[in-house]
């Protein structure tokens, strides 16, 4: 079995050796993971993966030869009772009854009434409209319909109408060396070039040593420095939720933009930028960095791009505390009004097909807040990008 796993990541271009293999299994012998999958994962993860750009191709691998395995570990921590999230039914309403539904009325009459929920509650509900439970038409729980809610206990998105989410929620980073399946993305981003001879001089200059040979009379080697791509790129991208949807087109671009751009920074954030981004989603919880920093580390002359779907609750770009997923002390807006000040040459790349950008109001917000430099993830819209940041 444990062979047959090595085999296979292997094939799947994951760079494990021998040594590696045989450090996971004196790992084994002594008994470090147990009994338990998930501790077996993060000895292998540990053990075999060098790169964390190979996390993905690790993690399908994984499934794959350890399929219907299931982890003794139980989740601990949560204040609201397990049993009261369980999954019996899920509710399924038609259009017509979705609209018969009225919200809370707001962000903060939202937060304050789970707080007296979670007060008053005593034990499951099931298919109601008011207790935290399951099935129902309450602002708070899983598997129900609610315009807007508390989304709690929920293992993925059904209706997009969340506006806070009470769970650990885990992202992937993407994999910066996809085969594209397309040359065209890479044309387009090369209207994004100005190119310099700068550093050290490692480059034969072949004009240059006729010329001086000639000159001298003897053999008279000259070198420069290599021309590159001095533009510099900072890249901004969207992860989990409804990205989940683009992550192939999305890896594609980054695979692209990695092979364009000598001078790329990227970062991750989820939805709306606020006051921290991360570079690594399996470390965001622990290794955010402020954006002040990315403000004040990198020149005015960068230019910016942000990838992503701009699909949410209007709430987080306009109120404070308004984040899906932690309370923001200042708006989305103001951040990204920071980041378009201090970057003026910025363009936002939505994958998003464009017909359908009316039908949705944070679309049309994050559009408005970019001055209209908002286009599709198509080549088009790439080409059409580049442009503008030129």
């Amino acid at each position: 079995m444990f062979i047959a796993f090595f085999e296979a990541l292997k094939a799947a271009g994951v760079p494990v050796s021998v040594r590696e293999y045989l450090t996971l299994m004196e790992a084994m012998d002594r008994d470090v993971a147990g009994r338990q999958v998930d501790a077996f994962y993060y000895l292998a993860r540990a053990s075999l993966v060098k790169d964390e750009r190979h996390l993905d191709r690790f993690d399908q691998v994984f499934g794959r030869c350890f399929k219907g395995l299931e982890s003794a570990l139980g989740e601990e921590g949560h204040s609201i009772p397990e049993d009261w999230l369980r999954k019996l039914t899920e509710k399924h309403l038609t259009e017509e009854e979705k609209a018969q539904i009225e919200a809370l009325g707001g962000l903060d009459k939202l937060l304050e009434t789970l707080k007296k929920r979670l007060e008053e509650q005593k034990g499951r509900h099931q298919g109601g409209s008011k207790w935290i439970g399951t099935g129902g038409t309450s602002p708070f729980g899983a598997y129900g319909y609610n315009p807007e809610g508390v989304r709690i206990g929920q293992d993925g998105n059904r209706n997009f109408r969340a506006v806070k989410v009470w769970d650990k929620r885990e992202f992937k980073d993407l994999d910066d060396t996809v085969e594209l399946g397309t040359r065209n993305i890479k044309v387009a981003l090369r209207r994004l070039r100005k190119f310099a001879r700068i550093g050290a001089a490692e480059e034969l200059d072949l004009d240059g040593t006729i010329r001086e040979t000639a000159r001298q009379g003897w053999l008279d080697v000259r070198l420069r420095p290599e021309r590159r791509n001095a533009v510099k790129v900072l890249l901004f991208l969207d992860v989990g939720g409804s990205m989940d949807w683009h992550v192939a087109q999305v890896e594609e671009l980054f695979s692209a933009a990695r092979a364009e751009f000598k001078h790329l920074e990227h970062f991750y954030f989820h939805n709306c930028v606020y006051e921290g981004v991360w570079k690594s989603n399996a470390r965001r919880a622990t290794e955010r960095i402020p954006l002040f920093d990315v403000l004040h580390t990198y020149p005015h002359d960068y230019k910016l791009i942000f990838v992503g779907d701009a699909s949410m609750s209007p709430y987080e770009i306009t109120y404070a505390n308004g984040s899906v997923e932690h309370n923001n002390a200042e708006p989305g807006k103001v951040w990204l009004e920071r980041l378009t000040t201090t970057y003026p040459k910025a363009a936002w790349l939505n994958p998003v097909p464009e017909p359908h950008w009316s039908y949705t109001e944070s679309i049309r917000l994050m559009r408005h807040l970019m001055e209209g430099r908002m286009f599709p993830l198509t080549v088009e819209g790439i080409d059409a990008a580049m442009r503008e940041l030129t």
